[in-house]
């Protein structure tokens, strides 16, 4: 089922909280597609001056074609707001990120917002947790992460490309998607994952988004 109509109004009305002169972070995946290009139209006509964030060159190719400046996250002491996708959603608005390969500039950027709006479809709504958690780490560390993660209960996995090559970040870093089973207590977990030597970022985001969108069927969607 597609949600992409209701990812479009939704985007019309999350943009309200664009205002001109802002620095706006722009997230991967989908759903951040689709609100940059609404980003654009709402540019053109505002004739605003805003300047966007990306976390991907994915979403950076996509925000210079559509004609939305780009600075990187080094060159500001803050995001004004942040628009992003999630993987999945707890009941305690906690998330986990990081299926395109992205979390760790993700969530360089949650660090620097001043308001974080996450954008999902209903699908991604669980009580607790129960996908794999990327974990992002550096190459030489692979080994030793890989067991610590095996010695917390989960079973990581190496992220690898169709062609069988690993998947490598935009940073050079691999990946592990590790699966933690149900997770009923994320904070403790992110916090003992990114206690291992050789973690640079556990997918499990404990910044809570200020407001989510939720797409629904029929081009329809929630606010929470």
């Amino acid at each position: 089922m597609s949600y992409d109509s209701a990812i479009s109004a939704l985007s019309d009305d999350a943009l309200k909280f664009v205002k001109d002169k802002y620095v706006v972070g722009l997230g991967s995946g989908r759903a951040a597609s689709i609100l940059v290009k609404s980003l654009a139209s709402l540019i053109k006509v505002k004739k605003y001056e805003i300047k966007g964030v990306p976390t991907s060159l994915q979403i950076k190719l996509i925000a210079q074609k559509e004609g939305i400046p780009i600075i990187e996250s080094d060159q500001v002491d803050h995001i004004d707001i942040v628009f992003d996708g999630a993987d999945q959603i707890d009941s305690q608005k906690f998330i986990i990120k990081g299926g395109g390969g992205a979390l760790l500039r993700e969530n360089i950027l949650f660090s620097l917002a001043k308001k974080i709006i996450v954008i999902a479809d209903k699908t991604k709504f669980v009580k607790y947790f129960t996908r794999s958690v990327p974990i992002e780490i550096h190459p030489l560390a692979r080994n030793s992460v890989y067991k610590t993660i095996q010695k917390l209960g989960g079973k990581p996995s190496l992220r690898i490309l169709d062609r069988g090559y690993p998947f490598f970040t935009e940073n050079g870093n691999i990946i592990l998607d590790s699966d933690f089973g149900t997770i009923k207590n994320p904070k403790e977990l992110s916090k003992k994952i990114k206690q291992i030597p050789g973690v640079l970022e556990s997918g499990i985001f404990l910044r809570k988004p200020d407001i989510i969108y939720k797409a629904k069927p029929g081009g329809k969607f929630e606010v929470i």
